[in-house]
């Protein structure tokens, strides 16, 4: 229950009659002691009879002050007006209103959440950035219970730590029935209980599950090709470990929480909550296999938008299988979730179900280096990256040049590579005609490719004492590739004519590996190099949210990011209008039609980053950091909660 006293030091007199079908008329009445003491808990519909709250929505000075002791969370969906407050001093969530309606109800919380991915002690892409940065803010709220599991791919595992005296119990329980677990901790922030999981066992009862799988649950696997076998076997064993571990190790009340990550997670978690119906369910799709599919296969995703049918389309693109695991689950699990109003909305098109909860992905600060530490980073990482290129151009490129970058998956259309490179011919040719000398604007591209490894030309270049630059074949990659005349990246670079030659005032550096502090070139993590940034550019076509720019202004670095992608739309919602450079973050309006125009657009903004002086650069800096604390985790952790309360009350209705 909320206390009123709790509230009444930090409020006016102004008060809201709140009852079901009536009209809410504000009135002051001096002395709030007169009114009842507390909010009672009422039932998931809401109040049955008419109660008095504060309204404190309507005054922002009100809504401050209450900050001090209370975080007010926003709304979940754009759809609601829910608003939640979280009492620092019980910990508890209370959701408190529905516009003038007065919902005042304590969400329930797990006593066990275990999240599966495949991405779990496993970097692939961004699922692993939501993960890992989130972990230590869920082991703040729920210290040791939460549980993590992951597909045991590697026996040397640098995420990993195994420990053997950690939860015997759950690993002798999972050997009794044929399946082998390592627990140890996953090496993040907060540490987590981890679980990798032995999935190649259940290869030769692939049939026999897929099976299963149809007649339960209408999962269609029989157009299964690919990473689909990997990715449901693996899905399938740690529903099996979660399920052990629940029956024989749990206390048999335990309100448990089991969230998939997208499709590769989907098979287990249906397994599960067909044979303990207790547990309570939670699948969220990144993005729709249907959608990305679309957006790769260059079809135009936004002009026949509402045209697409999702089956009809998994037919076409030939991606039934994983469409099918992915559909039945969003349907099927007690709250369906994605991230961001975008996915939301493409969700209801393609799935057919629109989802429950919409959980933003949000940052850790801990990752970001701060004052000194920050400056000293900075320096050192600008240093090494001039010194590569330099010895790559042949020529000595002044630490005056302005580094940007682009960074992400390879996926060429759908992350906007191809947008990226010829806003950079346009501004090389837009400086020459301007008569500019010297290299004005280094630009990396930080993107995995097929890499054979290191260029041994460079690094016998870099390893020369003399130090004499001299100008290297192909001067605009750092590493070699096993298919160079194909790579779409080099071969962009090539076409559009960026030969790094002396007078092209733009020069460019493809490296084309992960960044992970042992690339044979580099050897510095992605997020040190991400420092010596001046601007990072993200003209993504499909991104349901979008962590690069996040992390790039989570690091002080302004960006320019597209408003087909979730954090775009969110930075535009955050200010009421598009996001200008002056902002820290520059959304660009992007459509299946404007290419050349975004591509115009980013070069613009670059060339107005080049005019402006060393204080407005550094102000630009500070709103791009501000704008990423409001998105740490320890603000978008309540829509989990959320999340957690939707699930949990489902359980309880089967229950009843």
């Amino acid at each position: 229950m909320i206390l009123l006293k709790d509230l009444t030091p930090y409020i006016s007199t102004t008060w809201v009659k709140a009852s079901k079908n009536k009209q809410h008329p504000n009135f002051t009445h001096p002395s709030p002691a007169l009114y009842p003491p507390i909010i009672k808990n009422f039932s998931p519909d809401g109040p049955t009879t008419p109660t008095y709250f504060p309204a404190i929505l309507q005054n922002p000075v009100i809504k401050k002050a209450i900050n001090s002791r209370f975080q007010v969370a926003y709304p979940c969906r754009n759809r609601t007006n829910d608003t939640f407050f979280h009492n620092s001093l019980n910990k508890k969530l209370y959701l408190c209103s529905r516009k003038n309606n007065i919902m005042a109800k304590e969400l329930r919380q797990p006593d066990y959440i275990f999240e599966t991915s495949w991405e779990v002690c496993n970097k692939v892409g961004g699922i692993y950035t939501v993960l890992s940065s989130r972990a230590n803010t869920l082991q703040n709220e729920f210290s040791g219970k939460v549980i993590f599991i992951g597909p045991d791919l590697v026996k040397d595992n640098i995420y990993f730590t195994e420990d053997s005296k950690l939860n015997k119990s759950w690993k002798a329980a999972a050997k009794k029935e044929g399946i082998n677990v390592r627990i140890g901790r996953w090496n993040i922030p907060g540490n987590p209980l981890a679980l990798l999981v032995d999935f190649q066992p259940f290869f030769e009862k692939k049939n026999e599950i897929y099976g299963e799988a149809w007649r339960l649950f209408g999962v269609n696997s029989l157009q299964a090709y690919g990473d689909y076998d990997e990715a449901s076997m693996f899905s399938y064993a740690a529903g099996k470990v979660a399920e052990i571990i629940i029956r024989e190790c749990l206390e048999k009340e335990a309100k448990v929480i089991y969230q998939a990550h997208e499709w590769m997670s989907g098979l287990g978690m249906l397994f599960l909550k067909r044979n303990l119906p207790g547990v309570a369910t939670i699948f969220t799709t990144h993005a729709t296999s249907i959608g990305r599919s679309i957006a790769g296969n260059n079809k135009l995703l936004y002009e026949y938008f509402e045209g697409y049918h999702g089956d009809q389309m998994a037919e076409e693109l030939n991606m039934q299988a994983k469409h099918s695991i992915e559909k039945q689950s969003a349907h099927l699990a007690d709250c369906f979730t994605t991230v961001s109003s975008f996915t939301d909305t493409e969700c209801k098109q393609l799935l057919d179900k629109q989802a429950d909860v919409v959980l933003p992905n949000g940052f850790e600060s801990e990752f970001v280096p701060q004052g000194t530490a920050f400056s000293n980073k900075r320096k050192a990482a600008r240093k090494l990256i001039f010194n590569i290129a330099s010895h790559l151009v042949g020529e000595e490129i002044s630490n005056d040049a302005l580094i940007i970058s682009t960074s992400g998956r390879n996926d060429f259309r759908c992350k906007g590579f191809d947008v990226y490179l010829e806003s950079l011919a346009q501004l090389n040719a837009r400086l020459k005609d301007k008569q500019e000398t010297g290299t004005k604007v280094l630009a990396l591209i930080e993107v995995p490719c097929w890499t054979k490894g290191p260029r041994k030309d460079l690094l016998e270049a870099l390893s020369e004492k003399k130090n004499t630059l001299k100008r290297l074949s192909t001067p605009m990659i750092t590493h070699e590739l096993y298919n160079a005349d194909e790579d779409r990246i080099l071969c962009l670079i090539k076409s559009l004519g960026l030969w790094n030659t002396t007078s092209d005032p733009v020069k460019i550096l493809l490296i084309p590996c992960y960044l992970e502090g042992n690339d044979g070139i580099f050897n510095t993590p992605y997020y040190d190099l991400l420092t010596a940034n001046d601007l990072c550019i993200y003209p993504s076509y499909y991104e349901p949210w979008g962590y690069t720019p996040l992390e790039s202004c989570a690091f002080k670095t302004p960006c320019i990011t597209t408003d087909l992608s979730g954090f775009g739309q969110w930075v535009n919602n955050l200010l009421g209008r598009p996001g200008e450079l002056s902002d820290g973050v520059k959304v660009v309006h992007r459509t299946d039609m404007n290419y050349f125009e975004t591509a115009q657009d980013i070069c613009q903004t670059i060339e107005l980053l080049l005019k402006a002086p060393a204080k407005e650069r550094d102000n630009w800096r500070k709103k791009a950091a501000k704008l990423a604390a409001e998105a740490l985790w320890k603000k978008f952790i309540k829509y989990y909660f959320e999340a957690y309360d939707f699930a949990l009350r489902k359980v309880e209705q089967r229950k009843a």
